[in-house]
């Protein structure tokens, strides 16, 4: 089963300070269970979760959806498809 990734790196960190996995078919019915200050944090890089649940399903897509990289804040958050 495919999972949804959300890893978010602070102050350039090699690793995540937080790491979501979320199962595909769970976040396709459930979306509403991711907490609200990652759905703020995505909403406000313009990330629509919906979009993202729309294509995996359609084109089967798998590995690194999107890498953002805030430099102000110095700050990266990695969703994938694993």
């Amino acid at each position: 089963m495919a999972n949804l990734k959300i890893k978010v790196f602070k102050d350039g960190a090699d690793g995540p300070e937080t790491t979501i996995t979320i199962p595909l078919d769970v976040l396709r019915k459930a979306s509403k269970l991711m907490p609200m200050h990652i759905m703020s944090s995505l909403e406000e890089k313009g990330i629509d979760i919906n979009h993202l649940l729309h294509a995996t399903k359609k084109d089967k897509i798998q590995g690194t959806l999107l890498e953002i990289e805030e430099h102000s804040k110095n700050e990266k958050v990695i969703i994938s498809v694993e």
